[in-house]
């Protein structure tokens, strides 16, 4: 029996190609006005409150907001809505302080990892370098993955038609006009974005009504609000401690850090971010409840879709299907212009080539190379989320000992080195295997029944506990010696 969709292959296909023509248009057509090296990595370091609010905003709410925190919702109700609305915004009010600091001592840097190279060792420098590549490399997959899974939810689109276009459409614009063009798109999205959403919410809010409420979950799923649900609190920690952590090393945040024109646009815009994200990420994430209380069989990444669509309605459908383009498409011009400021900037410590080489067309090509990689992976529709996971453990370990270097000059490489890798073993140890139910030293090395229950049940939480804070210990530790 075949599966009955909302909307037309055909129709479906066509928009993409609307909307990702338009987007490219637009791209090429600005990117004509500004050209340069120092205008492809920070924009002339002269964008102001509007462009810089919306490029932030937009950058931070890719196609994952329409999947991620509906999921969580499902299992780790309120608690976890709080914790990813949080973590999403946090870095913002962080990078109030770090962006100013950065800002002072390095005016003409372009990117974190500057910092890191004058701060540590070639060695450490280097590990995080490719750390936060291959963090923004996945973050590239799960975007491309999430379009192309919703496009084919929607219409039945094969997965690796929605990869090409989209990838295809993205790369020719950022590639050729760098942040300026990836910051222009990003202002037309935000307020594509915005408009959807804010249509989302009325139609759900009259369509659903009573149901829509905190009042009809209480009623029909207690636990996912109760004070004592413990995985609401679990859960709510451990994406605040991954979201957080993983976005404080993105480069598409240092980007328009150093882009905007002066500290005090900055801080503004950084603050309106934080106010803007938190309601976006929370009102997916309530959806996922109200949707998760009406029917507990969904599929808990579906459940915002669920209530959206469920009366097939054709102009919804298209509008969900531009919703995730806009979103998926601000954030692959971030990360891609973002891995190629790390080359372009930091290539020429990392790769020792005997010839002179363009370090910009060079990070083209590797631009290039991940796209294909980021292409194959969508157009299987692999489930990344382990790897996603796995990613910002990676992050989790580095962040308290780079940024708590930030502020205390006496970490020395090798101080550094040991905290992080205590803390990535640490985290390793307790990371769960793919089914969620052991890892390596709860279930493999040590039998789960000698441990209390609640460990075996919180190893990813528990995992990012000890691999984010145990370095901080270690640091400490070494102080005191």
């Amino acid at each position: 029996m075949d599966k009955t969709y909302f909307i037309s292959q055909s129709t479906s296909l066509t928009l993409v190609i609307i909307v990702s023509l338009v987007f490219l248009m637009f791209g090429l057509y600005n990117s004509k006005k500004y050209q340069g090296l120092n205008n492809y990595l920070t924009a002339n370091r002269n964008i102001g409150l509007f462009s810089l609010t919306t490029s932030l905003t937009a950058s931070a709410l890719g196609a994952w907001v329409l999947f991620g925190p509906v999921s969580a919702s499902t299992w780790g109700g309120l608690g976890a809505i709080i914790g990813y609305s949080l973590g999403t915004a946090f870095p913002m009010f962080l990078f109030i302080f770090l962006g100013k600091k950065i800002r002072k001592e390095f005016p003409k840097g372009s990117t974190l990892i500057e910092f890191l190279r004058k701060k540590f060792g070639k060695s450490l420098f280097r590990l995080i370098l490719l750390m936060t590549i291959f963090y923004m490399f996945i973050f590239l997959c799960a975007e491309v993955t999430a379009v192309a899974v919703l496009i084919n939810y929607i219409s039945g689109t094969e997965l690796w038609v929605t990869a090409l276009i989209v990838l295809m459409s993205t790369l020719i614009y950022t590639l050729y006009g760098g942040l300026r063009v990836s910051i222009f798109t990003d202002n037309i999205q935000m307020i594509v974005i915005g408009i959807l959403l804010f249509i989302s919410f009325i139609y759900l809010n009259k369509t659903i009504g009573t149901d829509f409420s905190f009042d009809f979950i209480k009623k029909n799923k207690p636990e996912l609000l109760s004070s004592s649900y413990l995985p609401g609190y679990t859960a709510g920690l451990t994406f605040f401690i991954a979201v957080a952590a993983t976005n404080l090393f993105h480069q598409g945040n240092w980007q328009r850090i150093y882009a905007a024109k002066n500290f005090d646009i900055l801080k503004k815009s950084l603050i309106l971010s934080f106010l803007i994200i938190i309601p976006i990420v929370f009102f997916m994430g309530f959806s996922g409840l109200v949707a998760y209380s009406i029917d507990s069989t969904i599929r808990p990444d579906l459940g915002f879709f669920s209530l959206l669509l469920k009366d097939q309605t054709i102009f919804l459908s298209l509008m969900v299907v531009i919703l995730g383009l806009a979103l998926t498409i601000s954030t692959i011009d971030t990360l891609i212009n973002a891995i190629s400021s790390l080359i372009v900037v930091d290539g020429k410590a990392t790769f020792k080539f005997k010839n002179k080489v363009n370090y910009l067309n060079f990070s083209k090509y590797i631009i290039v190379i991940l796209s294909l990689i980021s292409f194959f992976v969508a157009s299987k529709g692999f489930d990344i989320l382990y790897l996603f996971l796995l990613a910002d453990l990676f992050c989790c370990a580095f962040v308290m000992t780079v940024f708590y270097s930030f502020y205390n000059k006496r970490i020395n490489e090798n101080a550094a080195y040991f905290s992080i890798l205590i803390g990535l073993i640490g985290g390793f140890l307790l990371f769960p295997a793919p089914d969620f139910s052991k890892s390596l030293l709860v279930g493999i090395l040590i039998p789960k029944d000698l441990f209390l229950s609640f460990i075996p049940q919180s190893l990813l939480f528990l995992s990012f506990v000890v691999a984010t804070f145990l370095p901080l210990l270690v640091l400490k530790a070494k102080k005191q010696q």
